[in-house]
């Protein structure tokens, strides 16, 4: 046997483990010695970290502020990976860096002090180094247009979500009518909400100085009841029957504007009559995009003439058009429950892959389908955000998120390689987003930052490339079982992808979850209990370093472990495991 050291870093990108789902029972003669790290690393979570972007283009100044009082002796690490890329003193509380010239990279920054061989880490924060968004896609939503969101609520709302990194906002019904988006500068929305058009004016300019880019939301194919009036024309609808006697509609509530009509997308007129009405919105906005909205399946329909409509392939045209018409804008389309991916992907014009998740795709396993539908779809180029509305059965009564439900589900889909939709001017629970009932308490809000921190941090490693792959993961704690990808009750499920010099592997605890559906829907989730010193054993070989970290603990820093390799496995001591913990190995 020889001794090496080896850095467990932060996770850099997602494994996914084998598709064997068997138990893997502790093996045999795994050491039960605790090992401790090389470096004992501790965490004094003092010092808030903020940054003025939620990403930055290569070379681009990095301006970082702590709030905290700073120890004597403080210094400020850069890291990508396991190397360190740069450190230096800290004497202040505001500091610059120039980011790397490498894009599409992320980096792990913390405030630390030594003491001989030990450690202590103050703060850590993450800094993506990315020339696109679409890369590595972290979305949010804004959903209320009205005199309450004053200058000052904006900037706070915004200054939240840059600190978690995200990267693109979606607006959600901030229009006029579906079929004629732009209402001048007061409005009523489809609720007849007021919509000021200052107030969108002043949420792009905070979202454009963080970096971040504005996304209009609209349906594909909606129109009001009032449509004709506004030159839709009655051949462009939607039918229910192939005389063309019944629209197909959206009913919504007497209180509201309409009833919505949905029309066929892959219709040419309805396309150059809504690219001109879109054209009047880029006009009056600084919007970067289109987010495009679908409502699912809607079962056997026609066009005016009595021909069945393939809707699927009417998303494609409807994209393909609205590109064509506006190459510089960005363009996103919803998949209802994964109804027209296949189509909507092989576009090849969607920065990245949209999924509405519900019942019919409620299970953690599910979300990896998705993942690796979307991946095949799209020839591994585009990564992929869920909107999944979590605790939805309490969303009518108010109350609080459910942490543990919120962070089990959100360290499964940053696992996966996939980012979730949640972070708004509030956090999300139901697919109307103005609905805020659900509150975040400050604990989960502070999880959360650290979660999205991880999650960029190490994107290279959880949404890059790679490929799954079968890890032999084995527990020496015989209470600790162990299972490879799906998961299971009572067990400790292993995701693995391997890369040309590394493998990385995601431990995620279900020991105590009384369910395998990520939506949490009652919010009953229980918090699991933490595992400390868990002896391991893994098949590697040719081992030359070990890295694990977890957002769970040391505000996701990294921490160094001993290893020893023999018979092609290694044996590890995993310092700690809550919700997920992540282990690099290095070859």
């Amino acid at each position: 046997m020889k001794m090496n050291s080896i850095l467990m870093l932060l996770p850099l990108f997602a494994l996914s483990c084998s598709d064997n789902d068997e138990i893997q029972n502790p093996g045999t003669g795994i050491p039960t010695e605790v090992v401790a790290p090389a470096i004992t690393t501790t965490a004094e979570l003092s010092v808030a970290l903020s940054t003025d972007k939620a990403l930055y283009s290569p070379g681009e100044t990095v301006s970082f502020h702590a709030d905290g009082t700073l120890p004597a002796g403080a210094k400020v690490r850069y890291r990508q990976g396991s190397e360190v890329v740069a450190e230096e003193p800290l004497s202040g509380a505001d500091w610059t860096w120039k980011a790397p010239a490498a894009d599409f990279t992320g980096y792990l920054v913390d405030v630390y002090t030594t003491s001989g061989t030990a450690e202590t880490i103050y703060g850590t924060i993450a800094v993506d180094v990315s020339s696109s968004w679409s890369r590595f896609p972290r979305y949010g939503f804004v959903a209320t247009y009205n005199a309450d969101k004053t200058a000052d609520k904006i900037a706070s709302e915004m200054a939240f979500l840059n600190r978690c990194h995200i990267n693109g906002i979606q607006f959600y019904d901030w229009h006029d009518k579906h079929h004629q988006p732009y209402g001048g500068e007061e409005y009523k929305d489809i609720a007849n909400r007021q919509v000021l058009s200052g107030v969108v004016r002043n949420y792009i300019s905070a979202q454009h100085a963080y970096g971040m880019k504005s996304m209009f939301y609209n349906l594909c194919y909606g129109a009001l009841e009032d449509a004709q009036q506004d030159g839709v024309s009655d051949k462009w609808f939607m039918y229910k029957d192939a005389a063309h006697a019944t629209i197909d509609n959206l009913p919504l509530s007497d209180s509201w504007k309409s009833d919505i009509f949905l029309l066929d997308p892959g219709n040419k007129d309805w396309q150059s009559y809504l690219e001109g009405k879109n054209d009047a919105v880029y006009a009056n906005y600084d919007f970067d995009g289109f987010h495009i909205d679908q409502v699912g399946s809607r079962g056997t329909v026609y066009d005016y003439y009595g021909s069945q409509l393939n809707l699927p392939l009417g998303f494609a045209s409807f994209i393909n058009a609205m590109k064509e018409h506006n190459p510089d804008k960005h363009l996103v389309m919803n998949a209802v429950s994964r109804f027209g991916q296949e189509q909507i992907a092989g576009t090849g014009n969607m920065d990245f892959l949209y999924n509405e998740m519900w019942g019919s795709e409620d299970k953690f396993s599910d979300l990896e389908k998705v993942l690796r539908e979307n991946s095949a779809f799209s020839a591994g180029k585009l990564n992929t955000v869920f909107a999944a509305y979590m605790n939805y059965n309490r969303s009518s009564a108010g109350g609080n998120f459910n942490t543990p439900g919120v962070l089990l589900t959100d360290a499964v889909m940053f696992a996966l390689g996939g980012a979730h939709l949640e972070l708004g001017d509030h956090m999300l629970c139901h697919e109307y987003f103005p609905n805020d009932n659900l509150k975040m308490t400050a604990g989960l809000q502070q999880a959360l930052v650290t979660y999205y921190d991880f999650l960029t941090a190490y994107q290279n490693l959880l949404r890059d490339g790679g490929q799954p792959a079968a890890a032999q993961v084995y527990s020496g704690n015989p209470e600790v079982l162990i299972n490879a990808w799906p998961p299971r009750l009572q067990s400790v499920a292993t995701y693995a992808r391997s890369f040309e010099n590394r493998q990385v592997v995601s431990l995620l605890n279900f020991r105590q979850a009384n369910s395998l559906s990520w939506r949490d829907l009652d919010g009953t989730m229980p918090e699991p209990q933490a595992v400390a010193n868990l002896p391991m054993r893994i098949k590697a070989q040719g081992v030359k370093k070990v890295w694990t970290a977890t957002p769970d603990a040391l505000g996701g820093a990294p921490q160094e472990l001993r290893f020893t390799e023999h018979d092609g496995y290694i044996d590890i001591t995993l310092p700690m495991l809550k919700y997920w913990t992540m282990i690099v190995i290095e070859k």
